[in-house]
C-alpha cells in the first residue's frame, strides 16, 4: 500500500473537516469516497472537495465501491457501532468518531466486530495528541507521582445557550442523541481521566441533573464521585450552563499534586513521598518540603483531528501504534453509562456494567423522548400519505 484510500461516512460538521483535511494535509493519505444520504451534503461535497472523490448516497453502495481502504465514520453517536460492523463484515479499516457508541452493549459488538476482522480499528480521541495530558499520563505512568489518591475534573466551560438547542429538534434527546453533556460535550475528558490515570473505576455514585438550566430532556448538570480498585477516589463536575467554566484537573498521589489548568501543568513535588514522611516524622504539625515545578510542555495544543488521521495513516503504511485504539472507546463509555444508570435508579452503580439494566432503562427514555414522538408521528403522516 502507497497510500491510504479514506472514505468518509456522514459529511457532516466533522466530517466535512476531516475530509478537507484529507485532500492534502495528511501525508500518505487521499480522499477517494463520500456517502451521506443528505443530497445538500453531497452537493456541499461536490463543490469543495477534489472531483476524484466519488460520491454515494447510500451505505450499500458505497461499501460495495471499493474505492477506499479505510471508512471514517462520522454518522449520528447511535450509527457508530452498527455502520463500523458493517464497514469491518466488508473488509475495510475503520476510524470511528467519538463516541464509540450511545450504550456499550452495542459497543462491546463492535470491538468484537474488529477483534474478528484483522483489520486496524481507531477512534477520534484527539485530545491524546495534546501534549499536556501525554505528559500527564507519562509522568504518573512511570511512577513519577507515585500511588494515584485523588482525582478531581471540574470541567464546567461547555457553555451552550437555549438557542443552540432549538437549532435542531434532534438535538438534547435520548432518541436523537443518547445523552447530554456526558455524551456531546465530555467523551474526551472521560477517556483521558481513564487513559492518563491508567484506572477505571469500580463504582459510581452520580447524580445528573435532566433540563436543570436548559429546556432539553438529557443532562445539563452533572456531579460525580467514583472510587477505584486502589483505594483512590475521584468526583468529576460538568455541565453547559454555567458562564464563565472551569477546566481543572487535578491529581493527587503519594509524591504530591499535579494540576492542568489555563493551559498548564504545575507539579506540585515533595521531597518525600507522604507516606515516608508520616512514618518518619516526629514534630507533631508539618509537612513534607514541597517543590513547586513548572514542567515544561510544548506549546499549543498538539495536532489534534489531524494528529489521529496522520497516526492512523502511518498505522497502516508503517506500523505504527495506534495513539487511540478503536477497542478503547467502551471505556470513557462505560463510566458515561455508569452516570447515567446511577442518576437514574439512584443508587450505586458496580463495574463491570450491567448492559441490559443500562440499555433497558435507556429504552424507556426512547419511548417517551420528543424526538421519537416526533418521528413516529412523521411516519404514520408519510404512510398515510399526507406528508
Amino acid at each position: 500500500m502507497e497510500k491510504v484510500r479514506f472514505g468518509i461516512i456522514g459529511i457532516g460538521n466533522m466530517g466535512s473537516t476531516h475530509a478537507q483535511s484529507l485532500s492534502g494535509d495528511i501525508q500518505g493519505a487521499e480522499l477517494t469516497a463520500i456517502c451521506d444520504t443528505n443530497p445538500q451534503r453531497l452537493q456541499w461535497a461536490k463543490d469543495n472537495l477534489p472531483e476524484s472523490v466519488q460520491l454515494f448516497d447510500t451505505p450499500e453502495a458505497f461499501w460495495a465501491s471499493r474505492a477506499m481502504d479505510t471508512v471514517l465514520i462520522a454518522t449520528p453517536h447511535y450509527d457508530h457501532p452498527g455502520m463500523a460492523i458493517q464497514a469491518f463484515e466488508n473488509g475495510y479499516h475503520v476510524l470511528v468518531e467519538k463516541p464509540a457508541g450511545v450504550f456499550t452493549k452495542a459497543v462491546r459488538e463492535m470491538n468484537e466486530a474488529a477483534a474478528k476482522s484483522g483489520k486496524q480499528f481507531g477512534i477520534m480521541y484527539n485530545q491524546r495528541t495534546n501534549p499536556l495530558y501525554a505528559k500527564l499520563r507519562d509522568l504518573i505512568q512511570s511512577g513519577e507521582l507515585g500511588t494515584v489518591r485523588r482525582t478531581n475534573w471540574i470541567i464546567t466551560n461547555w457553555y451552550r445557550s437555549q438557542s443552540y438547542y432549538n437549532s435542531g429538534g434532534w438535538r438534547a434527546t435520548w432518541a436523537g442523541e443518547g445523552g447530554g453533556v456526558l455524551l456531546n460535550q465530555d467523551p474526551h475528558q472521560l477517556d483521558l481521566w481513564q487513559w492518563t490515570t491508567g484506572m477505571m473505576p469500580k463504582r459510581v455514585r452520580a447524580f445528573c441533573q435532566f433540563g436543570k438550566y436548559r429546556n432539553i430532556e438529557v443532562e445539563d448538570d452533572v456531579t460525580a464521585y467514583v472510587e477505584y480498585e486502589n483505594g483512590a477516589t475521584g468526583v468529576f463536575v460538568t455541565t453547559v450552563g454555567e458562564s464563565p467554566g472551569t477546566n481543572r484537573y487535578e491529581i493527587s498521589g503519594d509524591n504530591g499534586k499535579i494540576v492542568i489548568e489555563d493551559g498548564k501543568l504545575t507539579f506540585w513535588r515533595l521531597r518525600v513521598p507522604e507516606p515516608q514522611f508520616n512514618r518518619e516524622y516526629t514534630g507533631g504539625f508539618g509537612q513534607p518540603e514541597c517543590w513547586t515545578c513548572d514542567i515544561p510542555v510544548p506549546g499549543g495544543g498538539g495536532p489534534q483531528h489531524k494528529g489521529i488521521l496522520q497516526n492512523f495513516t502511518n498505522a497502516l503504511l508503517h506500523g505504527e501504534k495506534l495513539l487511540a485504539p478503536g477497542e478503547e472507546g467502551i471505556h470513557g463509555l462505560t463510566i458515561s453509562n455508569a452516570m447515567h444508570l446511577s442518576a437514574w435508579t439512584d443508587n450505586w452503580v458496580d463495574l463491570p456494567l450491567d448492559e441490559e439494566l443500562f440499555y433497558e432503562k435507556l429504552q424507556e427514555r426512547i419511548r417517551n423522548s420528543t424526538f421519537h414522538k416526533e418521528q413516529s408521528a412523521a411516519a404514520v403522516l408519510n404512510v398515510k400519505g399526507t406528508h
